[in-house]
């Protein structure tokens, strides 16, 4: 199959079209996932921009979205295939006065007629490009993670019934993790890694530019700054770039071309979640904003 980038520049370049603004490790981490057909484990804290990365990178290649979305109690039903119970159930008693016998019967209902997809197996089954994203693997138990093992490996889902699935085509495989709990070293190691933490006020203003149209250069620098001043408090939940976003949009839609203040007190609910959170950025606010 031929390899889908060119070079990490290259990845770099098509992010910056579809509006994510990589770094060189980042862009370097796709372009060699590509190359060696390895799954990216990205790990970093909420709202850093792991899920937007792998979606970006979807957009840029091409490629088709399949998105397994982890969480505790996931297991193989949901994340590789299950089988039509109902309709097999419809089988069995169409045939029930048929002279066919339990070994033919077996046969037909455990066939490709009666299974049902789920993510991972519907990624590997893809003739056309896929790519995977296992969003907030840390969520699930160590135990689901001997699910991800095989297809990570060897792009491929035994199935009793039917046998081995490979992949028609190798997917692009992204985990997301925000380091909950850690990870098996069996995971980790089919994996390259990359860390993505909260973007400095340079790129994050950068971000806010590419990402909210009309924002100015000054609103956007202002936008960037508080946040990064905000984020260095002992917050319940730091705000996500998702966030920093919304935030500038909604600067726009009130009119707000420059921040004091009062503006970042009255606003600061879109970036903030907790009220606790809210007062402390406001007292810090007081003598910084403006």
């Amino acid at each position: 199959m031929a390899p889908r980038f060119e070079s990490a520049a290259a990845v770099r370049a098509g992010l910056e079209a579809v509006d994510y603004l990589a770094d060189d490790a980042a862009a370097g981490v796709v372009f060699l996932a590509d190359r060696l057909e390895k799954p990216v484990l990205v790990e970093g804290p909420a709202g850093t921009g792991k899920t937007e990365l792998a979606k970006s990178v979807a957009r840029m290649s091409g490629s088709r979205l399949i998105r397994l979305q982890c969480y505790e109690g996931l297991d193989e039903a949901k994340a590789l295939y299950e089988w039509n119970y109902k309709k097999q159930l419809l089988r069995i008693q169409a045939e029930r006065h048929a002279d066919a016998g339990w070994d033919e019967l077996s046969d037909d209902i455990f066939s490709e007629e009666f299974l049902l997809a789920r993510p991972l197996l519907a990624a590997i089954r893809a003739d056309e490009p896929v790519l995977l994203l296992i969003d907030e693997v840390d969520r699930v138990e160590v135990e689901t993670e001997a699910l991800l093992l095989e297809v990570l490996s060897d792009y491929q889902v035994s199935i009793p019934e039917l046998g081995t699935v490979e992949a028609v085509r190798v997917p692009l495989v992204f985990l997301t993790s925000n380091n909950t709990r850690e990870l098996s070293e069996a995971l980790k190691r089919r994996c390259l890694y990359l860390h993505l933490d909260y973007p400095t006020p340079e790129r994050e203003k950068a971000i806010v530019l590419a990402r909210v149209p009309g924002v100015s250069d000054h609103l956007a620098d202002q936008v960037a700054r508080i946040v990064r001043t905000i984020r260095q408090l002992e917050l319940k939940k730091p705000p996500s770039v998702s966030e920093t976003l919304d935030w500038a949009r909604t600067l726009l839609l009130l009119g707000i071309s420059h921040v004091d203040a009062a503006s970042a007190a009255g606003t600061l609910n879109i970036l903030l979640k907790y009220q606790s959170d809210i007062a402390r950025a406001a007292r810090e606010l007081q003598p910084a904003a403006g």
